[in-house]
């Protein structure tokens, strides 16, 4: 029996009753280009391989490798890839079908995980992911409460976010300290609002939310003044977690046009 790495972040799901909730959630078909992300022991791999018959999946961890494959035998075809997510190249599995990507994801890395996979979100059709409840919340969080943040912003604009149900700790082997939540990512073929430079909402947001106690008109110093705030139809006085997700797009296009002069 494989134990439970910490350095890995892994809590195994055991819950039959909530593995067949995040497989028909996901509705895996056959000729479907899936990628699971942390596989583990392969609670939820068998049953996505024997929907679509061919699954590839990430797994950093060489001990699971060829236990997986032995699961595995006779269900279809699984592709371990034994690689660090975090530096995974995921358009190298896309070829012409976008990849649906599925992982109940290490809570230590699901952060950077998330910026990383969306910065690929151009090949990726939906992502179903078990997340710490928390997390799943800050996702999904609008304007003017304290889940309200960096994650939000960023996540929103490329994502519909659609929170699905939360999973007790009980599921897993060995209990995590924190509740659990499967979330429905569906980048969207066209962003909600339009955004003159990619490359400057990042960092924008970012700074907008280093000091979230102040207002734009201080934490965004370094990069807009007063009035260029004021151009982008946001008050210089609003703590960061009042704007929206147009006010943020708005500001990182006033910092597009200051970069260009």
């Amino acid at each position: 029996m494989h134990k439970a790495r910490k350095r890995f972040g892994q809590n195994f799901l055991h819950d039959a009753g909530v593995i067949q909730r995040i497989v028909r959630a996901v509705s895996p078909r056959r000729g479907q280009r899936i990628v699971e992300i942390g596989p583990g022991q392969g609670a939820i791999t068998l049953p996505l391989l024997d929907a679509c018959g061919r699954l590839d999946v990430v797994e950093l961890d060489r001990d699971l490798i060829q236990p997986l494959a032995d699961c595995a035998a006779g269900h279809g075809e699984l592709l371990i890839h034994q690689h660090d997510v975090l530096k995974f190249d995921f358009r190298s599995l896309a070829g012409d079908a976008r990849l649906r990507v599925v992982g109940n994801l290490p809570y230590n890395i699901s952060t950077p995980l998330l910026f990383h996979l969306i910065e690929q979100a151009d090949v990726i059709e939906d992502m179903h992911f078990m997340l710490q409840k928390e997390v799943v919340e800050r996702m999904a969080a609008g304007p003017g409460g304290g889940d309200y943040g960096r994650l939000s912003v960023m996540i929103q604009y490329h994502c519909k976010v659609d929170p699905l149900f939360r999973v007790r700790p009980g599921a897993f082997t060995p209990a995590p300290k924190v509740e659990s939540a499967v979330v429905r990512l569906t980048p969207w073929r066209q962003p909600p609002f339009s955004l003159d430079d990619p490359e400057t909402l990042e960092p924008l947001v970012r700074t907008a939310f280093s000091q979230r106690r102040k207002t734009l008109r201080n934490t965004l110093k370094p990069l807009l003044d007063s009035e260029r705030i004021e151009a982008a139809g946001v008050d210089p006085g609003a703590r960061p977690e009042t704007v929206d997700l147009a006010g943020y797009v708005a500001l990182a296009n006033q910092l597009a046009l200051t970069q260009k002069e």
